[in-house]
């Protein structure tokens, strides 16, 4: 990467953390492979198990396979509420649950994103050696003015999954990120104070500015 294309990410760390946020509502325009490449190059320099460097990036810009990838989604995203919720239909989500109506959104249209990032592991690392350049990748996204959000998928689709796109059973799958410029205007994320969810020294320990 040149110095030019560094400064394409030239947000200030403290901007880019607290103005990120989940973005399900995306424009079907192109994402530059410019731009991808560099979210990538971004995404590869986290903090991984032993510097073993098990994650891989999936990223397909395909019309047409991120089109049958949606149906897939589409059907894992329902599969999981059934499971969960015990909901089939658009009509069983609570009409105040905006956070499903969002997600349902999401799996209506996911078809129509122009690029989807997924995260693996090859043997020799786990989770924890993908989730921060996972959150790399978002972030960089986000400096770039683009949305992205963080999903999964059922175990009802993943035989179908991997045959789609020819990811080797050894591949561990961890996220799908569908990355586009955002269709909303954002608005700062909504989060609880820290000082219920965080603690100091013991379980319960009280922050000082709790």
């Amino acid at each position: 990467m040149s110095a030019d294309d560094v400064k394409k990410l030239a947000m200030p760390i403290g901007d880019a953390m607290f103005t990120q946020r989940s973005v399900r509502r995306l424009k079907p325009d192109p994402v530059p492979m410019e731009l991808i490449h560099l979210i990538l190059e971004a995404a590869v320099k986290a903090p991984n198990g032993g510097n073993r460097q098990p994650g891989r990036f999936l990223v397909v810009t395909d019309r047409a396979k991120i089109k049958e990838f949606g149906t897939l989604y589409h059907e894992a995203w329902w599969a999981k509420r059934k499971e969960e919720q015990g909901w089939t239909k658009k009509a069983d989500i609570p009409a105040d649950d905006k956070n499903y109506q969002s997600s349902s959104g999401l799996a209506e249209e996911i078809g129509d994103v122009p690029a989807v990032f997924f995260a693996f592991t090859v043997p020799g690392g786990g989770a924890s050696s993908i989730l921060p350049a996972c959150q790399n990748l978002m972030l960089a996204a986000h400096a770039l003015g683009l949305g992205s959000v963080p999903t999964t998928l059922h175990p009802t689709v993943m035989d179908r999954f991997r045959e789609m796109f020819a990811v080797p059973k050894d591949a561990t799958f961890h996220f799908c990120i569908p990355v586009g410029y955002p269709r909303v205007e954002l608005k700062p994320s909504v989060r609880r104070p820290t000082a219920e969810t965080c603690f100091l020294d013991r379980w319960d320990g009280k922050v000082p500015w709790a």
